[in-house]
Protein backbone atom coordinates (compact mmCIF):
# COMPACT_ATOMS: atom_id res chain seq x y z
CA UNK A 1 0.00 0.00 0.00
CA UNK A 2 1.09 3.54 -0.73
CA UNK A 3 0.11 6.88 0.67
CA UNK A 4 -1.48 9.41 -1.65
CA UNK A 5 -1.16 13.17 -1.38
CA UNK A 6 -4.41 14.98 -2.12
CA UNK A 7 -4.85 18.71 -2.42
CA UNK A 8 -7.44 21.45 -2.64
CA UNK A 9 -5.66 23.55 -5.24
CA UNK A 10 -8.46 23.29 -7.83
CA UNK A 11 -11.05 24.22 -5.18
CA UNK A 12 -9.09 27.29 -4.04
CA UNK A 13 -8.21 28.28 -7.60
CA UNK A 14 -11.84 28.15 -8.76
CA UNK A 15 -12.99 29.96 -5.61
CA UNK A 16 -10.67 32.81 -6.55
CA UNK A 17 -11.66 32.74 -10.23
CA UNK A 18 -8.20 31.81 -11.50
CA UNK A 19 -7.33 29.69 -14.50
CA UNK A 20 -4.62 27.05 -14.36
CA UNK A 21 -2.52 29.27 -16.60
CA UNK A 22 -2.86 32.27 -14.25
CA UNK A 23 -1.88 30.18 -11.24
CA UNK A 24 1.02 28.65 -13.15
CA UNK A 25 2.29 32.10 -14.10
CA UNK A 26 2.03 33.29 -10.48
CA UNK A 27 3.94 30.21 -9.28
CA UNK A 28 6.49 30.43 -12.13
CA UNK A 29 5.75 26.87 -13.27
CA UNK A 30 4.11 25.41 -16.36
CA UNK A 31 0.38 24.95 -16.72
CA UNK A 32 1.10 21.22 -17.07
CA UNK A 33 2.68 21.26 -13.60
CA UNK A 34 -0.50 22.75 -12.11
CA UNK A 35 -2.63 20.20 -13.98
CA UNK A 36 -0.47 17.33 -12.70
CA UNK A 37 -0.55 18.57 -9.11
CA UNK A 38 -4.33 19.10 -9.16
CA UNK A 39 -4.85 15.56 -10.51
CA UNK A 40 -2.55 14.07 -7.87
CA UNK A 41 -0.06 12.79 -10.45
CA UNK A 42 2.76 15.00 -9.23
CA UNK A 43 3.73 15.93 -5.68
CA UNK A 44 5.10 19.47 -5.55
CA UNK A 45 8.41 20.23 -3.88
CA UNK A 46 8.18 21.63 -0.37
CA UNK A 47 9.06 25.17 -1.52
CA UNK A 48 6.36 25.05 -4.22
CA UNK A 49 3.78 23.60 -1.80
CA UNK A 50 4.53 26.41 0.67
CA UNK A 51 4.35 29.02 -2.09
CA UNK A 52 0.96 27.69 -3.29
CA UNK A 53 -0.46 27.65 0.24
CA UNK A 54 0.82 31.18 0.91
CA UNK A 55 -0.62 32.40 -2.42
CA UNK A 56 -4.09 31.28 -1.32
CA UNK A 57 -3.58 32.59 2.24
CA UNK A 58 -3.84 29.02 3.51
CA UNK A 59 -1.74 26.59 5.50
CA UNK A 60 -0.08 23.61 3.89
CA UNK A 61 -2.17 21.40 6.21
CA UNK A 62 -5.34 22.90 4.78
CA UNK A 63 -4.09 22.74 1.18
CA UNK A 64 -2.51 19.25 1.21
CA UNK A 65 -3.34 16.00 3.01
CA UNK A 66 -2.11 12.42 3.08
CA UNK A 67 -4.51 9.60 2.37
CA UNK A 68 -2.90 6.60 4.02
CA UNK A 69 -3.05 3.11 2.56
CA UNK A 70 -4.38 4.25 -0.78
Amino acid sequence: MHDRISNKIREFRKRDGLTQEELARAMKVSRQTIISIERGRYIPSLPLALKIARFFNSSTDEMFSIEEGY
